[in-house]
């Protein structure tokens, strides 16, 4: 953990979804093993976000840490609780989050709300949550693909404000995946190693 630090910015929410029962897995996993709401991450992550607060200021928004670096005993439970393909990388080392080199994020206005996108980060929603929980995984799939990039079905607004955090992120040392919006890599991701805890 030495190789982490936190983002203690108040321009910059710590919200672990994985530190509260409200998200995808119904568990708090991260409390379950003594880790809780720390957003850790690597130096360069960190100050590659602290870049943008300029132009969080000019917008007048704050951004969310929804989920930072995730301890690889985390990463193990959360694949056992969800073994959807792809969903959770099966190795916790192929896991940029388990590198401290990745954050799930979104924007919020200055209270604290979030903006309007297509779908909730981690694409969560209580009647799916309940639904994989009983191991009926395909309406949570086809809800899915509300987290693409490409996405087209949902508001102007939804996507304006989608193509508004990827822009932003990319443009401050991020690269994006396809198929979750919320979710950024350091670029240069693979010359990160794995980070124990505990």
């Amino acid at each position: 953990m030495d190789k982490l630090v936190r983002i203690n910015d108040p321009h910059f929410i710590e919200d672990l979804m994985y530190a509260r029962e409200n998200n995808m897995l119904g568990q708090d996993v991260y409390g379950s093993i003594g880790f809780g709401n720390k957003a850790y991450m690597h130096e360069d992550v960190r100050k590659a976000l602290l870049s943008m607060v300029p132009v969080l200021e000019e917008k007048g928004l704050k951004m969310r840490i929804c989920d930072a670096y995730r301890p690889p005993l985390a990463h193990q439970k959360m694949v056992e609780i969800i073994p959807i393909p792809g969903f959770f990388k099966a190795d916790y080392r192929t896991s940029n989050h388990c590198h401290g080199t990745a954050v799930d994020v979104c924007l919020t206005d200055l209270e604290g709300n979030n903006l309007a996108y297509p779908c909730e980060v981690d694409a969560y929603e209580p009647q799916f949550q309940r639904q994989v929980a009983m191991g009926n995984f395909a309406p949570f799939q086809e809800h899915l693909k509300k987290a693409r990039h490409d996405y087209a079905g949902a508001t102007v607004e939804e996507i304006g404000n989608r193509e508004f955090l990827r822009k932003l992120m990319t443009g401050h040392g991020f690269e994006a995946i396809p198929h979750e919006w919320w979710h950024y890599n350091i670029i240069g991701w693979q010359n990160y190693p794995v980070v124990e805890w505990k």
